[in-house]
């Protein structure tokens, strides 16, 4: 696996499940209601559609994700791609906790296993930086796994070039995870040029901005206690109504008989051909709208303004 990750990313298609968004009543990181049920017949048909990779991790529904994942693959594991994370976890009453300390990257992976019901994950991540604890310390417990074969290849997400240098110490990195969209295009400085240097894949979160770039994000709307849209407090409606305000202007350059899913997907994908974006479904309608905007991607890249939306987005100072 290790030899061919970079290429089984991809191979199948260029857009990889998001599974916070079958996180459901769970909490954590996730977006509101989803039944077992429609969360399970969402997993099948992606896996019809032709997506091979379903991303996840501990908090996403405060584990729930990624037994849902583990229950609806369990019958065709090999059949596709399952990643995890460690580092971010949580106490009793919910209120989350960041670590990379190797005791408990150990016992989050380990979890994971039983959750997703596997003996091997096939890309495991740090989930984010921790100031406190050296990332070579975690990265050794991790190595470990993967030379027993539990971890086939390791990630960092939201990463820097200072923990990377180090964690490559230890081990090799083959995929970087970040957030990548059009507000937050922070990656293009120094991780996808370093990607594409090391020939490292990259997978963009975010690719959506949480519905903000679908064109059809409602600002006010009640959301339930699960949604992280409804209390999170680095998702400020202050800092929403201004890009909706932004991607009105931005609509008007979408050129004509393409949307604003085709902004998203395109954006996602144009600067990289090694890497795959992170889309978070929540029922087949939206899936089949996102391979089709997939489906438009090179027409899509042909035809829009790249300057004159580069221009806007300078201007913005978002």
């Amino acid at each position: 696996m290790t030899q061919t990750i970079k290429n089984q990313l991809i191979q199948n298609s260029r857009i990889s499940f998001g599974a916070a968004s079958i996180s459901g009543e769970g909490g954590g990181y996730g977006f509101g209601p989803i039944s077992e049920k429609d969360a399970t017949q969402l997993i099948h048909y992606a896996v019809d559609k032709g997506l091979n990779v379903f991303d996840s991790a501990p908090i996403y529904g405060f584990g729930l994700s990624e037994k849902r994942l583990g229950k609806a693959l369990k019958s065709m594991r090999e059949k596709v791609i399952l990643t995890s994370k460690s580092g971010v976890s949580w106490h009793e009453n919910g209120r989350v906790n960041m670590s990379n300390d190797p005791q408990l990257t150990e016992k989050m992976l380990l979890q994971s296993l039983k959750d997703l019901q596997t003996d091997y994950i096939d890309l495991y991540f740090i989930h984010w930086p921790d100031e406190k604890v050296d990332i070579r310390r975690p990265m050794e417990v991790l190595a470990r796994y993967q030379d027993k074969g539990v971890i086939k290849a390791l990630g960092l997400c939201n990463t820097n070039l200072q923990d990377l240098h180090k964690a490559q110490q230890i081990a090799n990195i083959e995929v970087i995870q970040s957030e990548y969209n059009l507000f937050n295009p922070q990656v293009e400085v120094e991780i996808l040029p370093y990607c594409q240097e090391k020939q490292i894949t990259f997978m963009g979160w975010g690719t959506l901005d949480k519905g903000v770039l679908t064109g059809q994000y409602q600002l006010n709307k009640e959301r339930d206690v699960s949604d992280c849209r409804r209390s999170a407090p680095w998702w400020k409606k202050s800092t929403v109504e201004k890009k909706l305000q932004l991607f009105q202007q931005i609509f008007p350059l979408i050129p004509e008989g393409y949307g604003p899913l085709d902004l998203a997907i395109s954006f996602s994908l144009k600067n990289y051909p090694q890497s795959t974006a992170l889309c978070g479904a929540r029922s087949p309608q939206q899936l089949d709208q996102l391979l089709a905007a997939l489906k438009n991607v090179e027409q899509f890249q042909q035809k829009m303004d790249w300057p004159a939306l580069e221009k806007l987005l300078l201007k913005s100072n978002l």
